[in-house]
């Protein structure tokens, strides 16, 4: 719970929201008098705020020995009787040095779960339980680094009772400071949107005499999150936050600004009429044709550029010295090694044989690199390669013109 409520109740409202009898009710008047018939103690301190924080004084209910010389009004009460005492919202224990600076929101709050656990807690949980009744308060949503205020009530505008717990701490000038904390507990299924935390609602007379008598039902029964469909909430202004803020205004509901557009919906598909899918799927296939016929000439231009080349290859490659290789020049050979009476052994013609293949398979092996090539490189000039054949041709003697030299 938030440090801020409304209390704007009167002290017969607040006798009333306890469930202590009012001078009306007493009388038989169905408890509609205009005065507590309980001690009141120490209302002068009130002013009723719309903007109530840490600090400030509230009236609280309790079950305790009333001083006829603290009461407000009321004649001389003994034994334990249920008082109206005005005290500090914010709890400073009774160990808290006389000199020291008392800070009311350190502990304006206790977490239910934990009051047994802690000694500023602890000790009052047996006789020092008390109720503290507010129109309602005020809890403030995150969103992002904003914060926007909303207002929690009942939808039939009773108050609202919390349950509570009282210590006395007297100053360095000996007097006796009454102050109190609001126990909490977590949120209702309702309110887990805005907040983790809310204070431990007494909804019935049932819960509050429950309270007050610490032996009738466990505490964890009693600090349970209020579920009732009758606890509303608005938003209202920003200026809340201002403690110095206070006055109708400051319960007024607010419209919500349209909220901006997360990042997310930027990313989302928005929906497409199906003129334009049509649209689009002839656009898209006229690009398709377009495109095929484009590769289409491309290859048909590259195979075209291809085939020219590897005629003008194999048209360089039957001159070697701007002779032209035939099988009369080979058969000159054969004769002139006729004439000389040359006679070669099975093992010289074996060699030869072998000589010759291996020559042949390289000439082969240097002409597909060739062609490939020249293929990967359709730009390559024709004069480099009938360059490179002929060097290929001259520069490797074939074994049969040793033979024919003179």
């Amino acid at each position: 719970m938030c440090g801020r409520a409304r209390c704007t109740l009167s002290p017969s409202q607040v006798a009333r929201a306890f469930g202590f009898p009012t001078t009306t009710s007493a009388a038989g008047g169905g408890g509609g008098g205009d005065a507590p018939a309980v001690p009141v103690l120490g209302m002068d301190r009130y002013r009723p705020s719309y903007n109530v924080s840490p600090g400030t004084y509230l009236p609280v209910g309790m079950v305790g020995r009333a001083l006829p010389a603290e009461c407000d009004g009321v004649g001389d009460m003994d034994g334990e009787v249920p008082v109206i005492q005005c005290m500090k919202w914010g709890l400073v224990p009774s160990f808290t040095g006389k000199n020291e600076k008392p800070d009311h929101f350190r502990m304006f709050n206790a977490r239910s779960e934990s009051i047994k656990e802690k000694t500023s807690f602890r000790r009052l949980i047996p006789n020092n339980r008390c109720l503290v009744a507010v129109e309602g308060f005020y809890e403030w949503k995150k969103d992002g680094s904003k914060k926007m205020p909303y207002y929690i009530h009942f939808q039939d505008q009773r108050p609202l009772v919390f349950a509570a717990l009282f210590d006395i701490w007297k100053n360095s000038e000996g007097e006796n400071i009454h102050t109190f904390t609001i126990l909490t507990t977590q949120a209702s299924t309702s309110l887990k949107w805005l907040h983790d935390r809310m204070p431990v609602i007494l909804g019935d007379k049932d819960s509050i005499n429950a309270w007050f008598n610490s032996t009738s039902a466990k505490l964890e029964e009693i600090t349970v999150p209020y579920e009732g469909a009758d606890l509303v909430w608005y938003p209202v202004t920003t200026a809340i936050g201002k403690t110095s803020f206070d006055g109708p205004e400051c319960i007024k509901e607010v419209q919500m600004r349209p909220t901006e557009k997360p990042i997310s919906t930027f990313f989302t598909k928005k929906p497409v009429k199906p003129e334009k899918i049509a649209q689009d799927f002839d656009e898209t296939k006229d690009f398709r044709a377009a495109k095929e016929k484009c590769y289409e000439s491309a290859e048909n231009q590259l195979e075209k550029t291809c085939q020219r080349q590897m005629e003008a290859i194999q048209d360089a490659s039957t001159v070697v010295n701007d002779q032209s290789i035939t099988l009369e020049h080979d058969a000159e050979k054969a004769e002139i090694m006729k004439n000389h009476d040359i006679v070669f052994t099975d093992e010289a013609t074996q060699k030869q044989d072998a000589s010759s293949r291996k020559r042949k398979i390289e000439d082969a092996e240097v002409h597909e690199d060739r062609v490939v090539h020249s293929v990967r490189s359709p730009v390559t000039h024709l004069k480099k390669k009938e360059k490179a054949h002929k060097s290929a041709s001259i520069g490797q003697a074939s074994l049969l013109s040793y033979f024919t030299r003179k």
